[in-house]
Formats: structure tokens, sequence, C-alpha cells
């Protein structure tokens, strides 16, 4: 009787899987993932609800948290009213 134990198997994943943008960003967080628009000018959209930026934006307890998707769909409308 054997009992040899045969090497887990690794797997790995690509740097492109491992590297995924969140769905839901803390809005202080912001410009860790992108450039623009600044943390200052989305704190401004989400204040005078610019252009209807609040469903944007999901707030957890005291945290605001930008869901991204939606986020780029806003500025795709905001384009289109333009």
């Amino acid at each position: 009787m054997s009992t040899k134990k045969q090497p887990a198997e690794t797997t790995k994943q690509p740097a492109e899987t491992t590297k995924q943008i969140q769905e839901y960003i803390p809005l202080s967080c912001w410009n860790k993932y992108y450039d623009y628009p600044t943390v200052k000018s989305l704190r401004m959209f989400y204040f005078y609800n610019t252009g209807n930026f609040n469903r944007v934006i999901r707030k957890i307890g005291r945290r605001l948290y930008i869901k991204v998707s939606d986020f780029f769909q806003w500025v795709e409308e905001q384009n289109n009213i333009a």
C-alpha cells in the first residue's frame, strides 16, 4: 500500500484577471483607479446632484461608493445631453 501523496495542482491566473477593477470603489480612493475626474469634482457632483449624479453613488454607512459601470453610463448620458 502506497500512501505517497501527489503534489497539489496549482492554478495560475493570467495577470489580466488578477487585476480586476472593482464594481464599487470608495469615493475617496477613486484616484487610485482613475486619474479623472478628481475626488473633489466627484464630491461636488454628489453635493449638488449635477445631472442626477446621485444614482451613481451608493452610501453604505457614512462612506460613499461609486458604482463604476453606472458612472461611465452617466458620463455617456451627459455627453448626449450637451
